[in-house]
């Protein structure tokens, strides 16, 4: 385990030790002055998430925060390679906004806790219904100004400059609330961490948003090739701005 490692471990634990006091404030403040304990919430997690990234010693670039839409909802799509794409991408995503998560996480007490304050939805993959009912729970958290971060491809790839196929289920959050889709990439994040498990590595990260696109503008046509679109942009803007090492991926089907 390296010295970097060290620091980002003690870090979350440093975050998750701090939260034990914070989290019955939380939950009174949450029945007596709801919208002070999200603002709290979000200020909060967000502060260990920059206490994190600064422990990897990892520089981050943002490109193109001009992109995103001020006073409403916006989904957020982008390609999913560690952990570490809501680690570092989360603190510069407009508040409130919601994360969707896999159902696994809920089996992890702390942080399913601080999850659930953030108002982040699960989605379990085998029940149907479930799904419908996340897709519907997310899309009037866009109507009343939430934004949403997504990873269409379902799962995270292993491979620097390669994506997955995106799924275009996901994509009917935006649609069902007239909402702009923002493509995002997240370059170089692979090499923080999953590339080299338990050793945390010194790498410069790029997020890079793209322009919005409209839902509404959409014909019906195009609503079903949204993802397929997003999914070019994204490709096109890790093109444009990952090191050379990186280029050149290919898209790949799953398995």
């Amino acid at each position: 385990m390296s010295f970097r490692t060290i620091l980002a471990v003690l870090a979350a634990a440093f975050f998750f030790l701090c939260s034990l006091p914070m989290m019955p404030v939380v939950l009174l403040l949450g029945k007596l002055a709801p919208d002070k304990a999200d603002r709290f919430t979000y200020a909060f997690v967000c502060w260990g998430l920059r206490m994190v990234t600064a422990m990897t010693g990892c520089p981050v670039t943002v490109i193109g925060r001009e992109n995103i839409p001020e006073g409403r909802g916006v989904m957020f799509a982008g390609n999913h390679r560690s952990i570490f794409d809501i680690i570092m991408g989360a603190p510069y995503l407009p508040r409130p906004f919601i994360i969707i998560a896999k159902q696994e996480l809920r089996k992890i007490p702390l942080l399913h806790f601080w999850m659930k304050q953030l108002h982040c939805l699960f989605l379990d993959r085998k029940d149907i219904r479930a799904g419908a009912q996340m897709v519907t729970d997310a899309a009037e958290g866009m109507k009343a100004g939430k934004s949403v971060l997504i990873f269409p491809e379902g799962t995270r790839c292993h491979e620097e400059g390669t994506l997955l196929p995106f799924k275009g289920g996901s994509f009917k959050i935006a649609i069902r609330a007239g909402a702009p889709v923002i493509p995002v990439a997240f370059i170089g994040t692979g090499n923080v961490l999953e590339d080299h498990p338990m050793k945390v590595r010194k790498t410069p990260v790029t997020i890079v948003f793209g322009e919005p696109i409209e839902t509404k503008e959409l014909s019906i046509a195009d609503r079903k090739l949204l993802h397929q679109r997003v999914e070019d942009v994204v490709a096109g803007m890790y093109q444009q701005y990952a090191p050379d090492k990186w280029k050149g991926g290919e898209r790949r089907e799953n398995g």
